[in-house]
């Protein structure tokens, strides 16, 4: 028996819930998701038995709490393939990773006259650091276009690169539309042009099974909360000699070899860019949910997010008033819409009077509502303790919010 949908449910404490007499259904996953027991469990047994700083302690708990530490950090190195386990860092999250790759590589490699790529579909947290970079720099900022059906129209890269580009920063999964971009692409284009890719993951890892040395890209970055994981923990990828060759991020402890009032040489990576007591309990909570993920089989949840997303998508399409918004050939998980005559918020409000956790607004993402000439959407978006039931009380509450709403 497959450990999805209802067979994994009881793992979530948190969906033992009610809103008002509505069973509480939970499809704001692109958001968050839930954290399963084990993942909680791991956290409150660090706290419990092993707390205590790393790294420098020579004394039984730091040592305890630095081997699992380092465990975890070699558990999703594993995970994503990483060549070594001194590729991944660990981060706040994807926006912190983002931020540390322009800081670091990108200030050092990007100068006035240069160019760097991101997509029409990009989170506001692959946007902003890119423009916060280029505005420094003096460099140009450049955007691949997205078609009608939400999609990349890679057909126009080739023409977006040219001797001064530096960076491709793109997601691998959109977080508005749900499309899966063809990120391998991507990668071959940019690299027969000499150009460094960063891949925002952090909606693909849930979804797909990530092999960093396969996809050949020089950074990738996780986002622990959206894989079943605690919030405030991520990790960057980079390949080794890119890191080696990076400047620190953040100055402090650990990351340093020597300090004098002269002269500071640096450690090597990954500690060149964790200075300071990292998030520990995350880190063990990140490997926890890994964990959890190969346990489950990413395939089997994929699938079964597949299943879900095609359910939901064909009842919705019955329904008159629903404009999607994206409809790519490949998808992962996520259904974003607009609806006639009604506002997403107002829906939001009404679907959670249901039970109904949707996401509404502009998803940090307001160049691509732009370049769909709306001013937010609602979403869906799926995860593995979802099912087909919940799919089908949720297109009922849609019909009866939408009818009140019209009213």
């Amino acid at each position: 028996m497959k450990l999805v949908g209802e067979n994994i449910a009881s793992e979530f404490e948190v969906l033992n819930q009610k809103v008002g007499n509505n069973k509480l259904i939970y499809f704001d996953n692109a958001a968050t998701t839930q954290k399963p027991r084990s993942v909680i469990d791991a956290i409150t047994n660090y706290y419990r038995t092993e707390n205590s700083n790393i790294h420098r302690g020579a004394h039984f708990l730091s040592v305890k709490a630095t081997k699992s530490f380092e465990a975890a950090r070699k558990n999703i190195a594993s995970f994503i393939n990483a060549d070594r386990d001194a590729e991944v860092i660990f981060t706040r999250g994807t926006t912190e990773a983002i931020n540390l790759v322009a800081s670091t590589y990108g200030r050092a490699n990007v100068y006035k006259g240069d160019n760097v790529i991101v997509s029409g579909m990009e989170h506001h947290s692959n946007i902003v650091p890119w423009q916060m970079l280029c505005e420094e720099k003096g460099a140009e900022l450049r955007v691949i276009p997205v078609n009608d059906l939400g999609e990349l129209e890679i057909d126009k890269l080739p023409a977006l690169i040219n001797n001064n580009t530096k960076i491709l920063a793109c997601n691998f999964v959109s977080n508005v539309l749900g499309t899966i971009n063809p990120v391998e692409e991507i990668i071959k284009i940019a690299h027969e042009n000499n150009v460094v890719v960063l891949l925002d993951s952090a909606q693909a890892t849930p979804h797909i099974k990530i092999d960093v040395q396969k996809l050949d890209c020089d950074f990738l970055t996780v986002s622990g909360h959206k894989m079943y994981g605690p919030t405030g923990i991520g990790c960057l990828y980079g390949k080794y000699e890119l890191l080696e060759s990076m400047p620190p991020y953040h100055g402090g402890g650990e990351m340093i070899k020597t300090v004098t009032f002269e002269h500071t040489t640096y450690n090597v990576p990954p500690f060149r860019f964790e200075a300071g007591t990292p998030n520990i309990a995350g880190a063990i909570g990140l490997s926890a949910a890994v964990d959890f993920m190969n346990r489950v089989g990413v395939e089997d949840i994929a699938s079964h997010e597949d299943e879900l997303l095609k359910h939901a998508t064909s009842k919705m399409q019955e329904i008159d008033e629903v404009i999607f918004i994206g409809q790519a050939k490949n998808k992962a998980g996520a259904i974003s819409w607009v609806t006639k005559g009604v506002h997403h918020y107002d829906l939001g409000t009404f679907l959670n009077n249901f039970g109904i956790a949707s996401r509404t607004g502009h998803h940090c993402a307001q160049p691509l509502m732009d370049r769909f000439g709306v001013v937010g959407t609602t979403r869906v978006s799926f995860a593995i303790y979802n099912t087909i039931e919940e799919v089908d009380i949720f297109v009922e509450a849609l019909k009866k919010s939408i009818r009140l709403l019209k009213k």
